[in-house]
């Protein structure tokens, strides 16, 4: 049976500070630590080796119950994170406050106790942590029933039931809004656009919904700032890039007026702010573009963006914004310049990089070698996503991926090739039942000036494609090709001779 991982992985996540205290507050405890021992072997190692382990401790007795071993460091790592981070985030403060609550209401000290209780509702209230809130009055009602002989707690049950009840109806509005969420953002990291009559069906029925379309229907400001964000996640998935600004720009300004949020939202922040830059390159506004990148880099480390999980969300998405923004601007030797930074840090973060943060920056990166003019480099790059197809995740990212296959292997002139391609192509949209002319037209197109010799007849033939794919251009929909691959620069480099880093500066 091949040996467990979990331990490893777990060890190697950990930050400095977090093996610091984990060393610390081990060196408090009496009795064996073998459990340090092997907590140093394996921090020692780059890749786990069990077989190794156990050689080089085959003296010591606990090698022979390694895997309870295993299971009590992994315990104890546990135990020292849940203390390290139990002042750094609003829930873990709760827990901890709601646990002392117990406690002295256990020992009957319900004077103690309700100063515990109405100190951690002010905190809940503040944070709208609406489950902590409601379990704080609970025991509030405990503590009622405990004093109200004695006639000594100052609570008022009306006013309390009042509260129960409001405290309640918060708490289902914010998790009807999530169910909301899961939906629009199931659609967006699927397919990153509406490609088909029925997803857009899906996501008109999730714009029209009452508690997104209606006024005043979020009762917190938690419950505010989701709305806007599916709002936001609508507008995108249907490639309005104005509405979807304006719904994001609202998100931001709403968790940055309440800072406790803020700092517990960090996921939808960074999401926020990330969508926010998208809109900002498509509507050529690149001063902005440029601020905001530093805006989102400058999270990392702070409070509440302190985490791993957040940290490598702020450097993919910054990243790969970063080199989409290079791209849109035909900057594509300066984004190239960047990539070995960017894939030193994809190595130092590993498997914590979600699978669609990885297929994006792998797409990113292909795009930048080809305008560079590197065909060969950008080729094995585009492989890379090609190979690796998803089914259920970004499904824009692969189908266009398809495409600029064809385009590369144009450029690499490798004509036998192509029309085999080009049929697999068309083979795998028609399956995908995608609705984009513009595709057919790329495609058709390519296939006749492979087939050509007569340089005024290419001429001609990228003249005319330049025409037709203007007037489909003029489509929202056909428009999104332009997100990942500038169709209109490729080609008026080929009709003007130059380099698809001057064609697109020309076309800014």
């Amino acid at each position: 049976m091949k040996p467990s991982i979990e331990l490893f992985n777990l060890i190697k996540s950990l930050t400095k500070s977090e093996k610091r205290f984990f060393k610390l507050s081990s060196s408090l405890q009496s009795g064996d630590k073998n459990y340090l021992k092997i907590f140093d072997f394996i921090e020692s190692q780059s890749i786990y080796d069990e077989a190794k382990l156990k050689e080089d401790f085959k003296s010591e007795i606990f090698v022979n119950h390694l895997p309870s071993e295993k299971n009590h460091l992994y315990k104890l790592i546990l135990k020292s994170l849940r203390s390290f981070y139990s002042e750094q985030s609003i829930s873990s403060v709760l827990k901890q406050e709601i646990k002392n609550v117990e406690i002295l209401y256990n020992k009957a000290l319900y004077r103690e106790c309700e100063k515990f209780v109405s100190r951690a509702k002010l905190q809940a209230r503040q944070n709208e942590k609406f489950y902590y809130w409601y379990e704080l009055i609970s025991w509030e009602k405990k503590l009622i029933e405990e004093t109200y002989d004695s006639r000594e707690f100052s609570t008022n049950i009306e006013g309390l039931m009042q509260e129960e009840e409001m405290v309640i109806e918060k708490l289902r509005n914010l998790a009807e809004y999530q169910v909301i969420y899961s939906k629009i953002n199931l659609v967006f990291r699927s397919g990153g656009f509406t490609r088909t009559d029925e997803e857009r069906k899906v996501v008109d029925e999730i714009a029209n919904y009452h508690l997104i379309k209606g006024k005043n229907t979020a009762i917190s400001t938690r419950a505010s700032s989701m709305c806007y964000y599916i709002k936001g996640l609508c507008a995108a998935t249907n490639r309005n890039f104005e509405d979807s600004f304006q719904f994001f720009n609202r998100t931001r300004e709403i968790l940055d007026h309440n800072p406790e949020i803020k700092e517990d939202s960090g996921q939808r922040y960074v999401m926020t702010l990330s969508h926010l830059l998208r809109t900002y390159i498509m509507s050529k506004e690149f001063e902005k573009a440029k601020q905001l990148i530093t805006d989102l880099k400058s999270l990392e480390g702070t409070k509440g963006f302190n985490s791993t999980d957040l940290m490598v969300r702020i450097f993919t998405n910054s990243s790969n914004l970063e080199l989409t923004l290079l791209h849109a601007q035909g900057a594509f030797q300066e984004s190239v310049s960047l990539i070995p930074e960017i894939e030193r840090l994809q190595k130092e973060y590993g498997e914590k990089i979600s699978k669609e943060q990885e297929v994006l920056l792998t797409y990113s990166k292909a795009y930048s070698f080809f305008g560079s003019g590197d065909f060969k480099k950008a080729l094995s790059y585009i492989n890379v996503v090609l190979n690796d197809n998803e089914q259920n995740l970004r499904q824009d990212i692969y189908s266009f991926s398809r495409l600029f296959n064809i385009v590369l292997h144009f450029e690499l002139e490798n004509y036998d090739f192509l029309e085999y391609l080009i049929k697999s192509t068309n083979r795998y949209l028609n399956k995908k039942e995608r609705s984009f002319e513009i595709e057919n037209v790329c495609i058709r197109n390519i296939r006749k000036i492979a087939k050509l010799s007569d340089n005024s007849v290419i001429l001609k033939t990228w003249q005319e494609m330049k025409v037709e794919l203007n007037e489909l251009l003029n489509n929202r929909n056909e428009k999104v090709i332009l997100e990942y691959f500038n169709i209109t620069a490729w080609v008026e480099s080929k009709i003007e001779k130059s380099t698809l880093s001057e064609a697109v500066k020309r076309l800014l």
